[in-house]
């Protein structure tokens, strides 16, 4: 069973996946492939899972009910009355190889999970900061390893997203500017947390083939090559085009559309969600039908694109048969 709180996605590759997210820049030249790319290209279809203690929320702060996963940005929620939400957040029904099992038997070939979203909140056991689910909330265990070692134990790829440069918790990153204790320095972000912390999943995951970078906004071509070169260490690990910096990546990442005439001569991935978040948010019951999303499917892999869909926690588990609007 899922835990209370979580949401599901789609990624069909071509693929489907991220919230509020710049346009794609040219990426994936599908002209010359590397053997790290041969597995994805046949992939087709994927699951993106977006899950955090913005879960906790549900989509509703006060008498307002938008954000979702964003909702500390569009709420401007004060840094201390946020990260309260940690001490709440305890998934005890979380099974790995439930979620992990659900993937297998849709069809699915991989699996994208965040690691960190904007809210600075490490779904791992993160040296660099303590603001983490094992050291900051009652659950204490590790969630991406724990998903990361099911997905090998079944046969599915893994890779896990990571907001590098927006975070509203830790000093000098960017995006919180509505609150003073979000004052600091860039470069003692980038030293101590962000690369650290990229540094702590490559190294400590065995089988991690997908990082996901996100919102780059101002990052420097020298500050996104840090981060480039930490991920090329490992030549077999795909890399979206999301890091910023002028920095390509191998996978050019339409979100929430599929391009007309897909990208011709590149390899791109669709993400999209099964309703109108990527985020749980009880409220929103606009759900694609099944029919809708065998139809995307369908489109995203004629135009030779794969697909990632949703995976939100927080519902009940559905097979994407039973997903009705």
């Amino acid at each position: 069973m899922f835990p209370r709180k979580i949401a599901l996605c789609l990624i069909a590759a071509a693929a489907i996946c991220c919230k509020n997210a710049p346009a794609p820049e040219p990426a994936g030249d599908a002209s010359e492939v590397p053997e790290r790319m041969e597995w994805f290209r046949d992939a087709k279809f994927g699951m993106f899972i977006h899950w955090g203690i913005y879960t906790e929320l549900a989509g509703i702060y006060g008498d307002k009910t938008d954000g979702g996963e964003w909702m500390m940005h569009s709420k401007q929620i004060p840094i201390k009355e946020y990260s309260a939400l940690a001490k709440r957040f305890n998934p005890v029904r979380f099974d790995a190889a439930d979620w992990v099992s659900l993937a297998a038997e849709a069809g699915q070939k991989y699996m994208v999970v965040t690691a960190k979203h904007h809210d600075g909140f490490a779904m791992y056991d993160s040296d660099a900061s303590g603001y983490n689910i094992v050291d900051a909330s009652p659950y204490g265990k590790d969630i991406i390893a724990a998903i990361a070692s099911e997905c090998k134990a079944q046969g599915l790829h893994f890779g896990f997203y990571y907001s590098h440069m927006l975070d509203w918790y830790h000093p000098g990153a960017n995006g919180c500017a509505w609150d003073p204790a979000h004052k600091g320095s860039r470069e003692a972000y980038l030293k101590n947390i962000a690369l650290p912390q990229v540094d702590e999943l490559l190294t400590r995951i065995p089988n991690v083939d997908i990082v996901w970078f996100d919102q780059g906004g101002d990052i420097t071509p020298d500050e996104a090559r840090l981060f480039y070169d930490k991920v090329r260490a490992y030549p077999n690990i795909i890399l979206n085009n999301r890091m910023g910096g002028g920095m390509k990546g191998d996978v050019v990442t339409p979100e929430q559309f599929i391009p007309a005439t897909g990208y011709p001569g590149r390899i791109w991935e669709t993400c999209m969600t099964m309703n109108r978040h990527w985020a749980y948010c009880a409220y929103d019951d606009n759900w694609k039908s099944s029919g809708e999303l065998i139809r995307k499917l369908s489109e995203i892999v004629s135009k030779g694109g794969k697909s990632s869909l949703e995976h939100r926690p927080g519902q009940i588990r559905q097979h994407p048969s039973d997903m009705q609007g």
